[in-house]
C-alpha cells in the first residue's frame, strides 16, 4: 500500500485522501459505544441504558490515555521527520510505546482492585447496579486494547498509512455490531454480551493495526536504546490537550448524571444517554476531520512550509463547519428520529428528549470549530493554547454553566449548558488563533529586519 508524501503531494489531494479514512476510523470508534447503547436500549431496557451511561467515563479514561500518548508522541515524531531529525523521531515513538504499555498494565490493575468503589463514585443506583457491575467486569479485559487502539491509529496515520488505520477500526467496529446483536438477541447475554462484543471488536482492531508494523513501508520501529526519559515530558505536555478532550467527555457525563438525578431522576439520565451518544458521534466526525489535517500540518510545520500549513487549516475548518451545520440542522428538525434510533421511549422520556435534543443540537456547529482548532494548536506545537481550549470546553465553562443555569432554568438549563460552552470557547479559540498569526507575522518582519 503506497504511503503519501506529506511534504510534496498536492495539499487538497492529501487532505481528501486522509479525510475519508480518518473520519471512518474515528466514527467507527464511537460506534463501539453507540452500538452497545442501541442494542441494550432495544434488547435490555431503559435502566440498562442508564447503567451504560454511568460507566462511560471509564471508556473516556482509557481512550484518553491512548490519545494522550498517541497524539503527544506522533505529532512530535512527525514534526521531527519534517525537520529530518530521524533520531529524535525514533525516540518519540519508542518512548511513547513503552509508556502506553506501562499505562495499560497500571490501569488494568487499578481497575481490577478498585472496581466497586469506582462505580459507586460514578453514581450507580440500586436500579442500575447490576447492569453497571456486569458490563464493567467484562470491560476489564479490554483495557490494554482500549489504550493501544487509538495510540496505534494515530502513529500509523502519521506514518502515511491512513487506509490501514481505517480498515482496522472499521473491521473491529463491524464485528462489534454483529456480535452485539448475536450476544444480546440470540444468546440473551444482555450486558455481558454487549461488553464482550466491545472487547472482541477492539482486540480485532488492535491486531489489524499491528500488521502495519511488519510491512515494508513501516517506519515505526521500537528500540529500547531509543527510549528517552527526557522525551517523556514533551510527549505528555503535547498530548495533554487530546487527553483532556477525551477525559472531559467522561467528566461531563459524570457531572450531568449527578445533576439530572437531582432534577429529573433516572429518566433524565436515560435522555442524556441519547444526547451524549449523539454528541460522541458528532465529536468523532469532527475529530476525524481534524485528524485528517494533523499529519499534514505537523510534517510541514516541522519543515517550515507555512503556506502548506495554512492551506491545510483552511480546508479543515471549512469541512468542520460544513459538517457541524448539517448535523445541527438535522438534529433540530428531526429529534424524533434520533430518539427512536436508541430506544423505545416511554411518554415521559420522549417528551423530555424532544426538547433536550433541540436545545443540545446548537452545540454541534461550534463544537466542530473547537475540535479542529484544538488539534491545530497541538499540531503546530502550541500545547498551552490547545490545553486552554480543552479546559474551557471540558471543565471551566461546562461545569460552571451546568451548576448555575439549572438554578434559573431548571432542567432546561442543563440542556443549554453545552451550546453556551461551545460558543464562548469558539470565540476565545479564534481570538487565540488571530494572536498566533499576528505573532508569526511580527516574527517574520523581525527576521527580515535583522537579516
Amino acid at each position: 500500500m503506497k504511503t503519501l508524501d506529506l511534504l510534496n503531494d498536492n495539499i487538497k489531494t492529501l487532505f481528501f485522501k486522509y479525510l475519508f479514512p480518518s473520519i471512518s476510523a474515528t466514527m467507527v470508534t464511537s460506534i463501539y459505544i453507540l452500538a452497545d447503547t442501541i442494542m441494550i436500549g432495544k434488547g435490555v431496557g431503559d435502566n440498562a441504558v442508564a447503567g451504560l451511561n454511568i460507566i462511560l467515563p471509564m471508556f473516556s479514561l482509557f481512550f484518553g490515555l491512548g490519545y494522550l500518548l498517541g497524539n503527544g508522541g506522533a505529532i512530535l515524531m512527525s514534526v521531527s521527520l519534517g525537520m529530518k531529525d530521524y533520531k529524535r523521531a525514533q525516540q518519540y515513538y519508542s518512548t511513547a510505546l513503552l509508556l502506553a504499555f506501562l499505562f495499560s498494565v497500571l490501569f488494568t490493575l487499578l481497575f481490577a482492585i478498585s472496581f466497586e468503589p469506582l462505580i459507586r463514585l460514578l453514581g450507580v443506583t440500586d436500579t442500575t447496579y447490576e447492569y453497571v457491575s456486569i458490563y464493567g467486569k467484562f470491560l476489564l479485559y479490554g483495557i490494554p486494547f482500549f489504550i493501544f487502539s487509538p495510540f496505534l491509529q494515530i502513529f500509523i496515520r502519521n506514518d502515511g498509512a491512513a487506509k490501514k488505520a481505517m480498515s482496522a477500526v472499521v473491521t473491529g467496529g463491524i464485528l462489534n455490531i454483529i456480535l452485539d446483536y448475536i450476544f444480546i438477541f440470540n444468546f440473551d447475554w444482555d450486558m455481558a454480551g454487549a461488553s464482550l462484543a466491545t472487547v472482541i471488536g477492539t482486540f480485532t482492531t488492535f491486531l489489524i493495526l499491528c500488521t502495519h508494523l511488519f510491512t515494508k513501508n513501516n517506519t515505526l520501529h521500537f528500540r529500547f536504546s531509543s527510549v528517552s526519559i527526557k522525551r517523556v515530558n514533551a510527549i505528555i505536555v503535547n498530548g495533554l490537550s487530546a487527553f483532556f478532550v477525551e477525559i472531559s467527555a467522561g467528566i461531563v457525563i459524570f457531572a450531568f448524571n449527578r445533576q439530572l438525578l437531582i432534577y429529573t431522576g433516572v429518566a433524565g439520565i436515560t435522555v442524556y444517554s441519547i444526547l451524549s451518544n449523539t454528541a460522541a458521534v458528532v465529536s468523532s466526525l469532527n475529530n476525524g476531520i481534524a485528524q485528517a489535517a494533523q499529519p499534514i500540518i505537523s510534517r510541514n510545520f516541522g519543515a517550515g512550509r507555512k503556506s502548506r500549513v495554512q492551506t491545510t487549516m483552511k480546508y479543515g475548518l471549512f469541512s468542520a463547519f460544513t459538517a457541524g451545520a448539517i448535523l445541527t440542522i438535522t438534529c433540530f428538525l428531526f429529534p424524533n428520529l434520533v430518539i427512536h434510533a436508541f430506544l423505545n421511549p416511554t411518554k415521559e422520556i420522549y417528551e423530555m428528549a424532544m426538547l433536550a435534543i433541540r436545545f443540545y443540537s446548537f452545540a454541534f456547529f461550534t463544537m466542530a470549530g473547537n475540535i479542529f482548532l484544538n488539534t491545530y494548536f497541538q499540531s503546530v506545537l502550541r500545547p498551552k493554547l490547545a490545553l486552554l481550549i480543552s479546559f474551557l470546553r471540558g471543565f471551566i465553562l461546562n461545569l460552571t454553566f451546568l451548576y448555575l443555569l439549572p438554578l434559573v432554568f431548571h432542567v432546561n438549563g442543563i440542556w443549554l449548558t453545552m451550546p453556551l460552552t461551545e460558543v464562548i470557547t469558539l470565540l476565545i479559540a479564534f481570538f487565540l488563533l488571530k494572536r498566533l498569526s499576528l505573532a508569526a507575522k511580527n516574527e517574520c518582519k523581525t527576521n527580515i529586519l535583522n537579516s
